[in-house]
């Protein structure tokens, strides 16, 4: 396997493989000799691009952490269960729903992660949102032919997990960091600050990511800059990121935003690199 060659399995919202030169000339030197931590993971852009040899993930999202697992630890069956879907609207809605019916929390986690995969591939601008009940809840896409099944990506990143030691983990960004130790390289892709109110997409969990949570990655990055970590983070270059992390190197770079859920936040956008070396 060409480890280049890996690549996210999922459309993301703020994926970040149009900013990985930029992302990659702030990488610390020498990170490749420590373990890599990333407690946003989202689609993983940067995780398969670096593909660390030891690594902890993290994301909150539950969903999305099981359809990595399974890429793990049974790729096979879930490639054969991906074949078994349909690109056409009433046989999506009909998946869609099944996290509003009894009866989901007896699908497998093969069929779970099935489920994700075919809806992100099909589903409108390849949006990951939930409703207030934590459902599933984009429109369809009607794309002609969306790729369902891409085999080739996911025995690829099935043959990294298994040959690499990669800790898979599910929680709140501040369990994902808990074992870094003076040296470890965290990279933290964070729900961005909005850019205005009418922006801000908070639907990917549940539980939203408003500023008090931005305040509170701050005080997480504080600890790991007084513990020896290092770290990288992206965020949107609004007036409230640059202060809060005025005390840091901040880097402002371009942005093409193609994903998301409103017109108006698509489009050439500044976001900003954070680091503490």
């Amino acid at each position: 396997m060409a480890k280049k060659s890996l690549r996210p399995f999922l459309k993301w919202a703020g994926g970040k493989r149009q900013l990985l030169p930029r992302i990659r000339e702030n990488l610390p030197k020498g990170w490749e000799e420590r373990r890599y931590f990333e407690p946003f993971l989202g689609g993983g852009a940067l995780l398969f691009d670096l593909h660390p040899s030891c690594a902890v993930i993290n994301d909150i999202n539950s969903e999305n952490i099981n359809v990595y697992r399974i890429i793990r630890d049974d790729v096979e069956a879930l490639i054969s269960h991906l074949a078994n879907h349909e690109n056409n609207r009433d046989y999506y809605y009909y998946v869609r729903e099944m996290d509003r019916n009894e009866g989901y929390d007896k699908l497998t986690a093969v069929e779970r992660a099935s489920r994700i995969i075919y809806l992100n591939r099909t589903c409108y601008n390849g949006l990951f949102r939930v409703n207030k009940r934590g459902q599933f809840n984009v429109p369809f896409g009607k794309y002609k032919k969306p790729a369902i099944v891409n085999e080739k990506v996911l025995r690829e990143i099935n043959s990294y997990f298994t040959a690499n030691q990669i800790e898979i983990l599910s929680g709140d960004f501040d369990d994902g960091v808990k074992s870094a130790e003076a040296g470890d390289f965290i990279y933290l892709d964070p729900p961005y600050d909005p850019l205005s109110a009418s922006s801000s997409f908070t639907g990917y969990t549940l539980q939203g990511f408003n500023r008090d949570e931005q305040i509170r990655l701050k005080r997480l990055c504080d600890k790991l800059d007084k513990k020896g970590c290092n770290f990288l983070l992206s965020n949107s270059a609004t007036p409230f990121i640059k202060e809060l992390y005025a005390d840091y190197t901040i880097k402002v770079v371009g942005a093409n935003r193609n994903i998301n859920s409103l017109s108006s936040s698509r489009g050439r956008i500044e976001e900003v690199l954070v680091k503490n070396y």
